[in-house]
């Protein structure tokens, strides 16, 4: 089953669903910001992604800007401060068994379904 991690107001997340639900995609939506990820869950994630915490964070966030910008952190400081302000976490994030990618532009979902 497909997991899309899901922001409603996000007009990337809304086309990416929208993908999901017009290819017929067996899928499972999680509202990440009613559902915030815990650390070890959003590691995984990251994981998958191939990528490095700070890739995933959206660093035009005004939360971010005005606490966080120019602060060095670990990586595993930077996932803490994405699970506790599950605002600065880019989206949407589409997973697909061992394949994931973050839906910007959307239509990179169909490289994973």
């Amino acid at each position: 089953m497909i997991v899309i991690y899901h922001n409603p107001k996000c007009s990337k997340s809304r086309e990416s669903l929208e993908i999901l639900e017009t290819q017929k995609a067996n899928h499972e939506v999680i509202k990440y910001l009613d559902q915030p990820l815990e650390s070890e869950k959003l590691g995984k994630i990251i994981k998958l992604l191939n990528i490095s915490p700070i890739e995933l964070i959206r660093k035009n966030e005004t939360i971010w800007k005005d606490n966080f910008k120019g602060l060095e952190f670990t990586d595993k400081e930077l996932i803490d401060v994405m699970a506790k302000y599950p605002q600065l976490i880019e989206r949407p994030i589409i997973i697909n068994g061992d394949k994931a990618v973050i839906g910007r532009p959307p239509k990179r979902i169909l490289d994973i379904i």
